[in-house]
């Protein structure tokens, strides 16, 4: 038997992971990042961000590979980037598109009915301004802009009405929408998910590089079906320095909150090109 290093490919959430959940700096893991780029590792962005904040954190780090944008809504892969043809929606401004994700206008007019209903008033991004979104999130009002062009999903800032927070989400099924908790804000939805989208960029990753071994790294509870997709998930802390309350097989808790934690993540368990038991 041989010992064999199996290509690895890095997916990661951002915020709360490999970004500062209030600073939104990623200062702290660059040098992974860069470590990352050096060896030719992709790093898979998967995240509830839409495609223009994301663009900024991919020019920022200088990152070429395929991303997932508003929690599995849509995977972006640059014109190129696989060496065979695989299926998608449509190409936009140089990506081919795989969507998986309900369009946004279709979840605001679910939202619409759900106020008429039941008298629940879901607030989300879409119903503030900039300033708003920027003052509540802590973004500069350029970033706050581009939170706001949201393709496949709405962020949820606030819950009026009748209805408890948990029954106002529960009435969310009853117009055919999903829901999730990010750590400060509820997403909604349609039925994608991270790990949805991160399941088929890995089927094309061993295309292209043959056997391989995942990585995923996340924060809080929207990351499980991420993390469930990988070979090797982990979780990084929370500010309050615990993490999340998951059970996964081979799941590694890692300490360090967001890009610290994320940074000690990628030197213990993927620059240290642990091998796997090969063939003859």
């Amino acid at each position: 038997m041989t010992d064999i290093v199996l290509p690895q490919v890095v997916f990661t959430d951002l915020d709360g992971t490999l970004l500062d959940l209030d600073t939104y700096s990623f200062a702290p893991a660059l040098p992974a990042v860069q470590a990352l780029l050096n060896r030719g590792v992709p790093i898979v962005f998967c995240s509830a961000k839409t495609r223009p904040e994301q663009e900024v954190y991919r020019q920022q780090m200088m990152t070429r590979d395929p991303f997932i944008v508003e929690n599995g809504g849509c995977i972006f892969i640059p014109e190129g980037y696989f060496p065979f043809e695989c299926q998608y929606d449509r190409v936009v401004d140089g990506y081919i598109l795989i969507e998986l994700g309900t369009p946004y206008r279709e979840i605001r007019e679910a939202l619409k009915r759900l106020k008429a209903e039941k008298g629940v008033n879901l607030r989300g991004f879409g119903d503030m301004s900039v300033e708003e979104v920027a003052a509540i999130t802590g973004l500069d009002l350029e970033m706050a802009r581009r939170a706001r062009q949201r393709e496949y999903s709405e962020t949820l800032t606030e819950v009026n009405g009748p209805l408890k927070v948990e029954q106002a989400l529960e009435a969310l099924t009853e117009v055919g929408l999903n829901w999730t908790h990010g750590g400060r804000f509820y997403g909604v939805m349609g039925s994608n998910d991270k790990g949805k989208a991160a399941s088929i960029l890995i089927e094309l990753f061993k295309r292209k590089l043959g056997r391989i071994r995942t990585v995923g790294l996340g924060d809080s509870l929207n990351d499980l079906p991420l993390l469930a997709a990988v070979d090797t998930p982990i979780l990084v802390q929370k500010p309050q320095g615990s993490w999340e309350k998951v059970e996964l097989p081979n799941l590694r808790l890692v300490t360090g909150v967001g890009p610290v934690g994320w940074k000690r993540a990628i030197a213990e368990f993927v620059l240290t090109d642990t091998p796997e038991q090969g063939g003859p």
